[in-house]
């Protein structure tokens, strides 16, 4: 009888550990992201040598469904993808069976056909990438849901604040705008006082959602409040999430007069950072976007070596410098 049980056992398919996504900050440990930025400032060396391609990903497959618009954020998943040698496969729904109505749960039915190894999506409704995991055997990164979360956009925010000032740690970062639509605001808030930040959002009083001071942040509706900051990072107008009709401000003009970051309103030497795309002119003046201080060509260049960290941690799980410095001698 016992050996009869253990052949049963050996004629079962192995138990296959639940696979790691990121969809949200809150699934990070402060360990997590500690690690991930580390494995950043490696990728970060690695791409000052001629040869930038490194092979510790060849032979997988990175897919990248974006319901939305994107430059940054898809451009750089991507360029993040082929840099470790994956195979890249990138599907956008104007032009695919979405506009013949096709739903989000077919599409990724449809896509875990391909056994991809990883999922990166985008999609205006809060809750999208959930439901892919759902439905697929690959991991999944949230590259943005609606109003909800943008975990890699705030990643590559702490990458960009830890290489600018050398810290994160007791930085008072001041978030100025349209917080009630953004998804990169919430994430970085959670981002940062995960990483014992200091953090106050600032803008008209309908703009600021109520009740996220318990996520541990401050509020003020005066835009003399990013005076004390270390850091002002500047949020967008997302006209395009507002309901129709809805009177967050008055005008473009009078919120630009009462909240837009001018340098008037800055202190010499105050960073300034903004996640893209800009409206100059609105929510920050050119001069603050084009100053020394400005640290959003930065952002952009963290995006690349964050989403590789982040694939290469999805995929792999280990050591950060032994694992890079093995990768390099092998390229």
């Amino acid at each position: 009888m016992a050996d009869i049980h253990v052949v049963r056992e050996e004629l079962l398919p192995p138990v296959r550990p639940p696979r790691r996504h990121l969809i949200a900050i809150t699934d990070l440990t402060r360990d997590d992201v500690e690690r991930l930025l580390a494995t950043a400032r490696s990728f970060a060396r690695s791409l000052e040598r001629e040869m930038k391609k490194l092979p510790t990903l060849r032979g997988r497959t990175v897919v990248n469904l974006f319901y939305e618009s994107s430059t940054r954020t898809s451009s750089s998943f991507e360029l993040a993808a082929k840099r470790l040698s994956a195979d890249t496969m990138s599907i956008k729904a104007a032009g695919s069976a979405v506009d013949k109505g096709e739903s989000l749960k077919d599409t990724a039915l449809t896509l875990a056909a391909y056994d991809p190894d990883v999922i990166v999506i985008r999609h205006p409704h809060i809750g999208a990438p959930h439901l892919v995991a759902g439905n697929v055997d690959a991991h999944v990164v949230n590259a943005g849901d609606g109003k909800h979360q943008h975990p890699t956009q705030a990643l590559l925010d702490l990458y960009t604040l830890e290489q600018g000032l050398g810290r994160i740690e007791r930085l008072h970062v001041a978030i100025v705008g349209d917080v009630l639509h953004s998804r990169v605001a919430r994430s970085l808030v959670q981002a940062l006082v995960l990483l014992d930040a200091r953090v106050t959002l600032v803008g008209p009083p309908a703009l600021i959602p109520r009740g996220i001071e318990s996520l541990g942040c401050e509020t003020s509706y005066d835009i003399r409040a990013i005076e004390a900051a270390d850091v002002v990072y500047v949020l967008r107008m997302q006209r395009e999430r507002m309901q129709d009709g809805a009177n967050y401000v008055p005008t473009l003009r009078e919120y630009t007069a009462r909240w837009g970051v001018t340098p008037e309103r800055l202190r010499p030497g105050q960073k300034v950072m903004h996640p893209g795309p800009m409206n100059r002119g609105v929510e920050i003046d050119p001069r603050v976007a084009d100053a020394v201080d400005a640290l959003i060509t930065d952002q952009v260049r963290s995006g690349l070596v964050v989403r590789m960290a982040v694939l290469y941690d999805l995929l792999t799980h280990g050591p950060v410098e032994v694992k890079v410095a093995a990768m390099e001698e092998v390229a």
